[in-house]
């Protein structure tokens, strides 16, 4: 069993950056692939990025250059650094853990990052 807290969150205008952290409880997180989604209002979850045990990186294609995800193993930390902050960048923003047969096994509860212009 994993269990994801995200923190970070918050309220930044355009232009501005924030770091999301997930910490991790349980044995598994250093074997898992981690992801970070995230659902703006009336659309649907989709992927920011992802990150394998060993640090292989993927990004969706709306998020190349201004994401950057990364993972700290011994502290069981899953991070997301996003800078440029876009206003459509809105959402609330789910770590995601140990990706299995192509879907992801635990999830966070979320944090709300709000861009204003």
């Amino acid at each position: 069993q994993v269990q994801l807290v995200e923190s970070g969150g918050g309220s930044v205008q355009a232009g501005g950056s924030l770091k999301l952290s997930c910490a991790a409880s349980g044995s598994r997180f250093s074997f898992c692939t981690m992801g970070w989604y995230r659902q703006a209002p009336g659309k649907e979850r989709e992927l920011v990025s992802r990150i394998s045990h060993d640090g292989t990186t993927s990004y969706g294609d709306s998020e190349q250059g201004r994401f950057t995800i990364s993972r700290d193993n011994a502290k069981k930390m899953l991070y997301l650094q996003i800078n440029s902050l876009k206003v459509e960048d809105t959402a609330v923003y789910y770590c995601a853990g140990c990706l299995a047969g192509g879907v992801f096994q635990y999830w966070g509860q979320g944090t709300q990052v709000t861009v204003s212009s």
